[in-house]
């Protein structure tokens, strides 16, 4: 058995995906051809699995059968550590089964309007819709941008959205009069997520994201008629371009209005958000690492042809308002490694590092207390561990490190060799 092994990683091809090689997807799918990926120049390459996730299993490269990772590790469970184990049990952690699911997206279409249940909330939406909500657990993820990145994540400020309710008339009609009132009363507020401020944003969301077809039809057609007329108001302009995007995509959907509710991130390579439960949000646009805990729940309410959960969405929400800033993770240094940066979010489930070798050179990852899978993004090196075992790795190989185990990652060629790994300890 060895520590360190090889994976298949599977692919998704949904509608907003980006198409054939320009999406990172497929770049890194190409690597495994003599595992039968074949590409397709016409097909949206929208993600790549990297996991133990029931639906789309990753599998074991050099195994004559393609033996799952999952089984794998149940037969062999040192690799993922007593520690997780027994802290992830209730997952499945002890039948081989990972806390998290990792993923590379390549987004050219907008995804949903949407949010993930916590864990109290995610039991009660499988226990009542199963079909939809798939199973009970929670789905708080990370977004780390290999390409520049757009989403919208978390609400604005209230006095931002204040200024959209004033200077957007479009946006204004969809709230009724009173709640209009009540909002512009309190956007000044010293505490922006205070029980009274929470409520009147709730409520101004709601009316949004219940408003009449009648009603919101009209005046997004007006609204991206002034825009493309050149009619935007200087308080609007980091908005125009988005919303005559979100529109063209999915012309006439209530969610293009969510533009004036929702940040606007622009994410450089190597920058990250965290998206914990309860926090609305859409990817626009970019290639991303995303982690995530393993589950399939996702509440949707607008930007999609699948199914709107707009009651469940609407009462989901923290409705907390704030700076977009607050939802990127700080980037810490990892442990002793000169070329490696830690992202770790608030959960238990997974970290990534992001390391970038130098041509040449070697860095050094210490010991981890749990399971590990890593994807080479750019160029190409080698991963040693033990003493004289190693992997030659290129670009879109994925692959697995056992607990316990210090790893070299050496830079071949003349360019940056770069991985992405995700892991997990019982912290």
């Amino acid at each position: 058995m060895s520590a360190v092994f090889k994976l298949i990683p599977t692919t998704q091809k949904y509608d907003w995906g980006k198409v054939g090689l320009s999406s990172k997807v497929a770049q890194y799918a190409a690597a495994y051809s003599a595992a039968g990926f074949t590409l397709d120049e016409n097909a949206p390459y929208a993600e790549l699995w990297m996991g133990t996730h029931h639906s789309s299993p990753s599998r074991l490269l050099d195994s004559p059968s393609q033996e799952k990772l999952s089984d794998y590790l149940a037969a062999h469970p040192e690799l993922l550590g007593s520690p997780v184990i027994e802290r992830f049990r209730s997952e499945g952690a002890a039948e081989g089964n990972l806390p998290f699911l990792f993923k590379i997206l390549a987004i050219e279409k907008a995804l949903s309007i949407q949010t993930h249940p916590d864990k109290e909330m995610a039991q009660r939406l499988h226990k009542e819709r199963p079909d939809v909500y798939k199973d009970a657990n929670h789905k708080p993820e990370m977004a780390l941008a290999l390409t520049p990145f757009q989403a919208m994540c978390g609400f604005l400020p209230l006095a931002r959205i204040a200024d959209y309710i004033v200077d957007t008339p479009e946006f204004a009609a969809l709230v009724p009069q009173a709640i209009r009132e009540q909002f512009l009363s309190i956007a000044s507020s010293d505490e922006p997520t205070g029980p009274a401020e929470k409520k009147a944003l709730k409520d101004l969301f709601t009316a949004v994201m219940t408003a009449q077809e009648s009603i919101f039809k009209p005046e997004l057609e007006k609204l991206v008629a002034r825009y493309h007329s050149g009619g935007a108001k200087a308080s609007e302009k980091e908005v125009v371009d988005l919303v005559l995007r979100l529109n063209s995509q999915f012309p006439g959907d209530i969610g293009v209005f969510c533009a004036f509710i929702l940040n606007h991130l622009v994410l450089k390579p190597g920058e990250a958000i965290f998206l914990a439960a309860g926090e609305p949000h859409a990817y626009v646009s970019g290639d991303i690492a995303e982690c995530m805990a393993t589950s399939d729940n996702v509440i949707r309410a607008g930007l999609t042809p699948k199914l709107r959960d707009v009651p469940n969405l609407v009462a989901g929400l923290t409705y907390n308002s704030a700076h977009a800033s607050k939802h990127l993770v700080e980037p810490q240094a990892f442990d002793s490694a000169i070329h490696s940066t830690l992202y770790d979010p608030p959960v238990p489930e997974f970290s990534v590092v992001r390391a970038a070798v130098p041509a040449g050179e070697t860095e050094v990852h210490p010991p981890i207390d749990g399971p590990s899978i890593a994807i080479v993004t750019s160029g190409k090196g080698s991963i040693a561990w033990d003493s004289s075992e190693e992997l030659r790795l290129s670009e879109g190989e994925v692959f697995f490190v056992g607990a316990g185990h210090e790893v070299r990652l050496a830079a071949g060629g003349e360019n940056e060799f770069v991985i992405h790994r995700a892991f997990v300890e019982a912290k």
